[in-house]
């Protein structure tokens, strides 16, 4: 709040006399003195603005905020022409929450002196916690304009520009209050989340350490400080920075959910699962650590119980893959669906639906109609999926329906556990007309087939499930016809992949998951890493191994097996230290020669 002006005026009756005295009082310090003075007057004039005003002020810095707000707001009814008590009402309501309030307060103190810098800062602060971002970072910018070195200002328009992903723009900013102030902790550790977002790395590092250097109780700092060395896969020193933001802060519920991030990179599943309940413990709503604690379960085997919790991923704020707003009620399993039409839709990736679908007859056997929206992608291959009327492309017109459902919780709806997995395959199949077409295309063979898949989509963050071609190309010998499965081939692959003809590139020929099937059908055995070819292998019924990163990424593959409950004809390869596919290339080469070995001419 800003600090309170001399009284204009003489000392003359009684009431002005005791508002000189609260004043002076206040000025050394004496609060309480202050404070009874001004209670006094408040007694004997009730509209006193000046008693009014001090009171606020007093609350304010006394921690009593509620009252602060009360004295503030009675304050500028009396007098509406003080900016002074518009701003530092505006401060009581934002400490309150109340932002929308806060904002309003500050218009008028800006109404009242347009050059106001504090207020339009403090304008910009109730807008970015209104998610008004832009008008947030142009409000900073205005007092910017005012007052050039207003260090605050540049180091919140750095906060604000970083929520907006202007990750540039942010590290100038906050480079720019420091530049104002060098020892100003938060600016260094914002500058620490810019330059983590921008890649590097190395650098945030830096400044989270500085940030700490300067202000050694700085808990956010320790926790952003955990999430860099997270990325720079030091998870044992990034758990010891989370515990460090936890011994300084212990509410700190988003320390304690990265904390078990860090723990199931060190392979400490249960006690992630204890991190994460303490962070929910902390913060019922907290949706992340709701689905991290529902992928630690899942992973652990514990389905029941991880079911339930991964209905949280519709609270995550994850873009496009949010929670659909049907009129028609959600169904899980509890409603009887003799007559009735169940739209079962997707969600997340493609692999996710490719497993999933396998629920369709299922819901089909309880007597319902079962209509399906799929990525379009799919729609061809998932045409004729056993227990499906009618399969449509997502983001298409829908036909009438009942109940709806998403495809990742019929697991739920269906009580699935580890021994009542639904693992009837082949429940997907190619067609025998497109089959014939690539019998044409790919000619006869004289040696076994091999069906190859290296890497993901090109979108996913630190994808750590992928490898590039040259680490997968040391199992491409003569002894074999290889094929590659990948729709898409990384920039990074492509000269590779060119210059190798023993490594057969149909990814022009592939139109949809329909063509892969067909083309899956025609090779003996597919080798992939955790990719949608995975998924469409086994739901096949196709020899398919599957090579997966050493920390479990996914919970679908579990922890510690070589076969899989939903695929029965997967193998599972897994590596042995982070980020070594070439052991683990190594290792399945050498079982590729002993299970083909008997054919090998």
């Amino acid at each position: 709040m800003r600090p309170v002006s001399p009284l204009a005026g003489p000392a003359g009756d009684a009431a002005t006399q005791s508002l000189h005295a609260a004043l002076a009082a206040y000025q050394r310090g004496e609060l309480a003195e202050a404070e009874r003075l001004c209670r006094g007057v408040l007694s004997a004039v009730q509209s006193c603005f000046e008693a009014l005003y001090l009171l606020g002020i007093i609350a304010g810095q006394s921690g009593r905020t509620e009252e602060a707000a009360a004295f503030l707001s009675r304050a500028v009814l009396v007098n509406p022409t003080s900016a002074d008590a518009h701003y530092n009402r505006g401060v009581a309501l934002g400490e309150l929450g109340r932002h929308a309030d806060a904002l309003q307060s500050y218009e008028h103190a800006i109404a009242l002196r347009s050059d106001y810098a504090d207020s339009y800062y403090n304008r910009g602060v109730a807008l970015a916690a209104l998610e008004r971002l832009e008008e947030a970072v142009a409000s900073y910018e205005r007092a910017i304009a005012i007052a050039p070195d207003h260090t605050e200002a540049h180091n919140n328009r750095g906060v604000a520009l970083a929520r907006l992903r202007r990750y540039e723009e942010s590290l100038k900013s906050c480079q720019r209050a420091i530049e104002l102030r060098p020892s100003y902790a938060s600016a260094h550790n914002n500058c620490g989340v810019a330059l983590g977002c921008l890649g590097r790395l190395p650098e945030a590092l830096a400044s989270y350490d500085r940030a700490i250097a300067l202000k050694p109780d700085y808990a956010d700092a320790y926790n952003n400080r955990g999430e860099v060395l997270r990325d720079l896969e030091r998870p044992a020193e990034a758990l010891a920075s989370y515990e460090r933001a936890i011994a300084l802060k212990p509410d700190y519920a988003d320390a304690y959910y990265n904390r078990g991030n860090a723990l199931r990179d060190l392979h400490r599943h249960r006690d992630a699962m204890e991190s994460y309940e303490r962070a929910i413990a902390l913060e019922p709503d907290h949706a992340s650590a709701h689905w991290n604690l529902a992928d630690c379960r899942l992973l652990l085997g514990d389905f029941p119980l991880g079911w339930k919790e991964y209905e949280w991923r519709w609270q995550l704020k994850r873009g496009g893959d949010s929670g659909r707003n049907f009129v028609q009620p959600l169904w899980l399993g509890a409603t009887p669906l003799e007559g009735k039409t169940v739209l079962l839709h997707s969600e997340l990736g493609l692999g996710d639906t490719l497993q999933f679908c396998r629920y369709a007859k299922d819901v089909a056997a309880l007597g319902a109609q079962v209509v399906m929206e799929v990525q379009p992608p799919l729609l061809r291959l998932l045409a004729d999926l056993d227990g499906v009327a009618q399969v449509v492309p997502r983001g298409g017109s829908l036909p009438p329906f009942d109940y709806h459902c998403p495809l990742m919780s019929l697991a739920l709806a269906f009580r699935t556990n580890l021994d009542s997995v639904p693992a009837r395959i082949p429940y997907i199949r190619s067609d025998p007309a497109s089959v014939r077409v690539w019998i044409e295309r790919l000619g006869e063979r004289s040696k076994p087939r091999v069906g190859l898949a290296w890497s993901g989509s090109k979108t996913l963050k630190n994808d750590k499930r992928s490898m590039t071609l040259a680490e997968m190309l040391p199992l491409v010998r003569e002894w074999a016809e290889w094929i590659s499965l990948q729709k898409e081939v990384r920039e990074t692959d492509t000269a590779l992949l060119a210059s190798r003809p023993d490594l057969r590139r149909v990814d022009g020929d592939l139109g949809d998951f329909a063509d892969t099937a067909s083309l899956i059908e025609l090779v003996d055995i597919v080798v992939t890493v955790d990719t949608s070819v995975a998924h469409l292998a086994g739901a096949m019924g196709k020899p398919v191994w599957i090579l997966l990163p050493f920390n479990p990424h996914d919970w679908r593959w579990l922890l510690g097996r070589e076969d899989s409950p939903w695929y029965p004809t997967a193998r599972l390869f897994r590596q042995s230290a982070v980020d070594d596919w070439t052991n683990l290339v190594r290792r399945v080469d050498k079982e590729l020669m002993r299970e083909f070995g008997a054919l090998i001419p």
